[in-house]
């Protein structure tokens, strides 16, 4: 089995990791995460993950051959991306696009060899979160607790933010950070036997 490496710093894909038994490293990439002009939000996540993998890929080379996993989680409500937010108040007004509606979680994984940075094996996975009413003074008291500020829609499903969920239908560690069923088997399918 080839040495793994997680191209992301997020503590949730690391913990979801370490709980499903693997063994890996950790090397943030940095890149541009910005959507090209017209880019669907499938097409932006899976080109994320691929350009996250890759650029770690490029930076460790070879030898020994290793690979590489990028991933890209990103909300999307009415055809829009939502992001990161910026601030306490970006994270109010994204969470209140949210809340009493339903959205879409997307997330592109990608598994990159090192030898091989530009080629790049890749799966999206959607998964529906509906989202109970709330109002703007309890959206603000989970916003102060600070858990949102680091996270797409600006909410954590495992965390406190779990207050906010009525129902997802699909992959739950999806809308975490890291689909884990069709991470493993992009694993097992190139050679990891996860």
């Amino acid at each position: 089995m080839l040495p793994l490496i997680l191209g992301s710093a997020s503590p949730r894909r690391r913990d979801l990791l370490a709980r499903a038994g693997l063994a890996f490293e950790v090397q943030a990439a940095d890149i541009d995460e910005r959507a090209l002009p017209g880019e669907a939000p499938r097409a932006l996540a899976e080109r994320l993950a691929r350009e996250k993998a890759g650029a770690v890929a490029a930076r460790v080379g070879t030898p020994p051959r290793r690979f590489v996993l990028g991933a890209d989680t990103i909300v999307v409500v009415d055809g829009d991306v939502l992001g990161k937010p910026v601030d306490a108040d970006d994270a109010v007004r994204l969470l209140a696009r949210l809340v009493g509606r339903t959205h879409e979680v997307l997330t592109g994984v990608a598994l990159v060899a090192s030898d091989a940075p530009d080629r790049a094996h890749t799966r999206v996975v959607a998964s529906r979160v509906v989202m109970r009413a709330a109002n703007t003074d309890e959206i603000r008291r989970y916003v102060a607790t600070g858990e949102p500020l680091d996270k797409a829609g600006a909410y954590a499903a495992q965390g406190e933010g779990r207050r906010f969920i009525e129902a997802i239908h699909g992959s739950e560690t999806n809308v975490i950070g890291l689909p884990m069923d069709e991470t493993l088997a992009l694993l097992r399918a190139t050679g990891h036997g996860a």
